[in-house]
């Protein structure tokens, strides 16, 4: 969320500098000064998120991007196999559905608007890839928790 908020906020200081025919009927003016705080809001709520979290003190996903990558397809294996409890199946359905709205053609924003129209696919996307980087992490924390070390294998 502090990069979508970063990103939303210069997108509007980049249209209140730059901009001068309207955007969809608005001023670029209003639609600037609307982004700026809206994107400092949305990033000012992502370092909330973010100090809660740690404060969890609780054990945090491991492995490189390249690990978690590779384990997706073992979540996916895994969880459609009912051994894997932690992930809900409201998460997989909301990484269905972004995934959805990233290839349909239907937008909340149009792409007609110049920089605004983009924005609502990079925060889904932006969204998604951190999501799917974090359950891949915890998972591979399980997989790493639940091995049997006497047989080399995963515990059942």
């Amino acid at each position: 969320m502090v990069v979508l908020g970063s990103l939303i906020s210069l997108s509007g200081l980049a249209i209140l500098l730059f901009r001068t025919a309207s955007l969809g009927g608005l001023s670029p003016a209003l639609v600037g000064w609307v982004m700026i705080p809206l994107g400092l809001l949305f990033a000012g709520l992502g370092v909330l998120r973010n100090r809660r979290k740690r404060a969890k003190k609780g054990p945090g996903p491991v492995g490189n991007p390249i690990q978690r990558a590779k384990a997706l397809p073992r979540l996916w294996k895994v969880w459609r196999s009912g051994k894997y409890p932690e992930l809900q199946r409201s998460q997989v359905v909301l990484w269905a559905a972004a995934l959805v709205y990233l290839v349909s053609p239907i937008d909340v924003i149009p792409e007609l608007l110049p920089v605004i129209g983009v924005t609502d696919d990079a925060g889904v996307l932006v969204w998604l890839l951190s999501s799917l980087s974090v359950a891949s992490g915890g998972f591979l924390r399980w997989e790493k928790d639940h091995r049997d070390p006497s047989r080399g294998i995963e515990a059942p």
